[in-house]
């Protein structure tokens, strides 16, 4: 199991230190690191930023929202990328949400499947250079009766083939990510809860096309927290706020991915107790909603040995690359936290 860094949105004020952490990561060993967007920061900039200045680690775009670019442009933003890095460049994509997708990209979020198989498909194709040309139902390349001819990029990525990841939580979704992509990236995974939540949807979609899980990376970000054993529910309160923004406030009451995972992993009454304070306005009381057998099962808290038993059980469970997301207030914080991973990795031998 390799370890990765999220760096999550920029522009919160913390950049310079967001920078420092990348850096630091790359000086440890950490194999990639991660950028989001939403409606703030853009990832493509801010993982050239990183790129720039580092020398050794990945990037990875987690994600590149597919309302935000035609696949043709997120090609051509992949073959760039992979270029002026060496060859560091992982390519992660995601629908996002009805709410951004509609309200920021004006674009209408529906069949997120078939949308999302035929944007793979023809990223593949031009990031392979062969001449672009498309006929499915959301796109056509190049247009009927007009000027446009079929053509093929000019910029040469440095690999034949930059790894491909999608953003899944839903089982439709997880099974098609087994099928068409190079791994998924997963949030509130838990190793305990891994085969019904994730495993058995993703080996599914491999079946399809004759693979197995070997070489399919299962990359989760998971947030940590490092201190004593005996604050263990303090260091779980760092993430209450957060797992109430997600199992409550992130999408409508009729969709919100992340509030159907908690029920498939047991927890169906706390997830609609948690979204019901959330939608009304009571964020406060959806954090302290929020179980703290949640927070454990699916964050990594206390000292680097009860962390190294963790990190133990995500490999069992078949993760490839372990992403952390530290918590901390300040740099020196942050970067303990990176340098505590790398610790509780060797320790927990599965490295």
């Amino acid at each position: 199991m390799r370890l990765g860094i999220n760096l999550g949105y920029w522009g919160a004020g913390m950049d310079h230190d967001n920078l420092a952490v990348a850096q630091e990561a790359d000086r440890l060993g950490y194999s990639v690191c991660w950028a989001a967007e939403a409606y703030g920061s853009d990832a493509p900039t801010v993982l050239s930023w990183v790129a720039a200045q580092t020398e050794r680690i990945e990037i990875g775009s987690g994600i590149f929202q597919i309302p935000a670019r035609t696949p043709a442009m997120t090609a051509m933003t992949a073959a760039t990328l992979d270029s002026l890095s060496g060859g560091r460049f992982r390519l992660g994509l995601g629908v996002s949400g009805p709410q951004v997708s509609e309200g920021w990209y004006g674009v209408k979020f529906d069949k997120p499947l078939a949308r999302t198989r035929e944007y793979v498909e023809i990223v593949r194709k031009a990031m392979s250079r062969e001449r672009l040309s498309h006929q499915g139902e959301h796109w056509t390349l190049p247009l009927p009766d007009g000027p446009g001819k079929p053509i093929k990029l000019t910029v040469h990525p440095v690999r034949e083939h930059i790894p491909l990841y999608i953003a899944a939580i839903g089982p439709k979704n997880l099974e098609q990510t087994g099928e068409i992509a190079d791994g998924a990236l997963l949030v509130f995974f838990a190793p305990e809860h891994a085969e019904e939540t994730t495993l058995g949807a993703v080996r599914a979609g491999r079946a399809k096309v004759g693979k197995g899980l070997e070489g399919f990376d299962i990359c989760p970000t998971v947030p940590m927290a490092v201190g004593d054993d005996n604050d263990v529910e303090a260091l779980a309160d760092f993430f209450r706020p957060y797992t109430a923004l997600y199992v409550g406030g992130m999408g409508s009451r009729k969709q919100n991915f992340y509030n159907k995972l908690a029920q498939r992993m047991g927890y169906e009454k706390e997830a609609a107790e948690i979204q019901d304070k959330y939608l009304a306005g009571d964020k406060d009381g959806a954090a302290a909603a929020v179980p703290r057998r949640l927070i454990d099962a699916t964050t990594l808290l206390g000292s680097v040995e009860r962390v190294a038993d963790r990190m133990r059980a995500y490999a069992e469970a078949g993760v490839g690359t372990l992403n952390l997301a530290p918590a901390g207030f300040t740099l020196e914080e942050r970067v303990a936290s990176l340098r505590a991973g790398v610790e509780a990795l060797e320790r927990s031998g599965a490295a």
